[in-house]
């Protein structure tokens, strides 16, 4: 256990004897006075509390931008692919189109040879090449009108994809500069703290500071924790009499015998021990 600094005005000894019951405790036997290097860690604790949540903010901010940035990605993703739509189907149709042409063509040369020849069965055949090329064309001119109330739709998709396309890209503008705002305002803040901090760990008892860092290191942002209901505020576990009593004093620095963490105690803080 680190000793601390003692405060100006002991208690009389009575009361120690008195403080090992825990129901004689009470906030009329002497001023409860906190140690100066407990006040001082209590300061720096709080500062490196208000650190690590910009910096945990500044760590959200890069995959918020990249959410951002990602949904507008998707929206443009969506615009090409219906604008690729429209294109193709135009291409389908114009392709049906020569088809049609090539068929047409194709009739016009078996009608020229059926004129010019003087044979039945060649005529015949003429006939049916005339024929299954008429039949062609039937199908070919149904697949246009398809492809024409296809055309249609996918411009209706294209033009609905367009709308969305740029009103993502218009919010997520509007976002991202904001964002950029607050990553700035964020680590101006930050680079504040940062600096106070040095000076606020530098007014910390050097005998004390040392443990400090590597509690935070092990425990978190919760180091210097009250004692209430008789146990510890950090592991929660039941304290020892001794130890609670300690606290009280306020005449050095009490650790958790169980975490480590370094205790305090104040008058709002209940020392009945909870059932």
């Amino acid at each position: 256990m680190i000793q601390g600094q003692n405060v100006q005005t002991n208690p009389p000894a009575c009361i120690f004897s008195c403080a090992l019951t825990w129901g004689n405790l009470t906030d009329n036997l002497w001023p409860v006075e906190m140690l100066e290097a407990i006040e001082k860690l209590l300061i720096l604790q709080d500062r490196d509390r208000r650190i690590a949540r910009l910096r945990n903010e500044l760590n959200n901010i890069v995959p918020e931008r990249q959410s951002l940035q990602s949904r507008t990605a998707s929206s443009l993703t969506a615009f090409e692919a219906a604008k690729h739509r429209v294109k193709q189907i135009e291409t389908d149709r114009k392709k049906l189109e020569l088809d049609v042409e090539s068929k047409k063509q194709v009739i016009e040369k078996y009608s020229l040879q059926q004129f010019q020849t003087k044979k039945n069965d060649e005529y015949r055949a003429l006939a049916r090449e005339i024929e299954m090329a008429r039949d062609a064309i039937v199908k070919l001119e149904d697949q246009q009108l398809e492809l024409m109330e296809q055309a249609e739709t996918a411009q209706k998709e294209a033009a609905t994809a367009t709308r969305v396309a740029e009103d993502s890209r218009r919010v997520a503008d509007k976002l991202l500069a904001d964002l950029t705002k607050k990553e700035e305002n964020l680590q101006k803040e930050l680079a504040g703290l940062e600096a106070d901090r040095d000076q606020l760990a530098a007014a910390v008892d050097h005998s004390v500071l040392p443990r400090y860092e590597r509690l935070r290191k092990s425990k978190g942002e919760n180091v210097v924790v009250g004692v209430a209901h008789g146990v510890c505020g950090g592991c929660h576990m039941k304290l020892q009499r001794q130890v609670v009593v300690s606290c009280q004093g306020s005449q050095e620095i009490v650790h958790c015998p169980n975490c480590g963490r370094i205790l305090y105690y104040t008058r709002d803080m209940s020392l009945a021990v909870a059932e």
